[in-house]
């Protein structure tokens, strides 16, 4: 199995009514060198502007951005050049990250290469300390800037860590 680990930025809580502005993935294994990045045109007039504001961009610089059944079907065609077998989606916060993902795969291309499911890094670190109150976050080495290829990496590098240090059982 291959992790793909991803983080989106959107401006808004929803897809559809609401847009992911751009999202990054990173192949989890040693290297941490195959990377994707995509930023998409809004899909809708609604935005809250302090949401918008996390990803660091303004509302007329993401209607400059790419085509979101570009962005999408070359991300589709990433996961299939870089996953030899069948790729897991994982992120910080899969709730958040999985439904928009999901929705403009499932909206753009027809279907969504990660199949039905996700994983969700926070709870497999709480897990595997077996307290709810635990954060993994101080496992990142690069810094949390909410650019999505920074953020995924750093995620990425944190279940390396739990993996090589901390004995969590998991193959790459």
């Amino acid at each position: 199995m291959a992790y793909v680990m991803v983080d989106i930025e959107s401006d808004g809580p929803i897809p559809g009514d609401y847009s992911m502005i751009s999202f990054g993935a990173v192949i989890v294994d040693e290297a941490l060198d195959k990377t994707f990045y995509g930023k998409l045109k809004p899909v809708s007039d609604n935005y809250i502007p302090e949401a918008l504001a996390v990803s660091g961009h303004t509302r007329e610089e993401t209607m400059s951005f790419d085509e979101p059944a570009e962005v999408m079907k070359a991300f589709a065609v990433w996961i299939k050049a870089n996953c030899a077998d069948r790729p897991i989606f994982i992120s910080d916060n899969n709730g958040f990250d999985w439904m928009f993902i999901c929705w403009y795969f499932h909206h753009f291309t027809g279907e969504n290469p990660f199949g039905h499911s996700s994983q969700n890094l926070g709870s497999l670190y709480k897990g595997m300390e077996k307290d709810m109150f635990k954060t993994f976050k101080y496992l990142r080495k690069t810094k949390h800037t909410h650019h999505p290829v920074d953020d995924a990496r750093g995620n990425a590098e944190a279940l390396l860590t739990m993996r090589n240090k901390l004995g969590l059982k998991i193959k790459f």
